[in-house]
């Protein structure tokens, strides 16, 4: 990872726990109204909260768990996806019990809590996940491709939580700012892990 990547996690960090403190404010509720103005019904928007959906995180998860175990035999790797995207979920419901936010008011809205949106968090480890994985021993391009993809579909993915009225524009915020912040603890983690990997090797 880039050396920026790291106190941009503190910056992330914090901006989740503003908006936690003041998500009932009035400048976050015209942010998130600003917001639903925007993206309201884009059904184009609206159509990535699919590739963010838990079945489907779960399928990427374990199909990227076996590809690990079978072609690339590094198990260090599978314990950073389960830290990322399993131990990420864990938090996000324990976040969401916490703050017991009531999600936006529209007809057939699904009774679980709305802050920090599950979909944004889970989707930015899920797509960073991948994207640090396999930018690992790769050209220059390729992991810029890598990283742009999964910046825009991790971007999509929230917006669309938005576009169906399922999310605040905050809890969207706020899920990529937890899940961000996550993802770095855990790189910091499996980054120590391969130096001292390869320190013992060497010696």
């Amino acid at each position: 990872m880039k050396k920026w990547a790291y106190p941009l996690a503190i910056l992330t960090l914090i901006t989740f726990f503003v908006l936690r403190a003041n998500y009932e404010s009035k400048w976050i509720i015209n942010f998130d109204n600003k917001m639903a103005d925007l993206f309201f019904g884009n059904r184009f928007i609206e159509f990535f909260h699919y590739i963010g959906e838990p079945a489907f995180v779960v399928t990427v998860a374990i199909l990227l768990v076996v590809y690990l175990a079978w072609k690339i035999k590094n198990y260090r790797a599978i314990l950073f996806v389960l830290l990322t995207i399993a131990a990420g979920n864990v938090l996000n419901q324990l976040l969401k019990k916490w703050v017991q936010r009531p999600r936006p008011e529209i007809e057939e809205q699904l009774t679980s809590f709305s802050f920090p949106s599950g979909h944004s968090m889970t989707g930015i480890l899920y797509l960073f996940t991948i994207a640090y994985i396999f930018s690992e021993n790769n050209s220059k391009g390729r992991k810029t491709l890598l990283w742009l993809g999964a910046i825009i579909l991790t971007v999509l993915i929230g917006l669309s939580r938005v576009a169906g009225a399922r999310h605040f524009a905050s809890d969207v915020l706020a899920g990529w700012s937890m899940g961000y912040t996550w993802f770095i603890i855990c790189v910091i983690w499996y980054e120590r892990r391969k130096r001292h990997f390869k320190v013992n090797n060497k010696s």
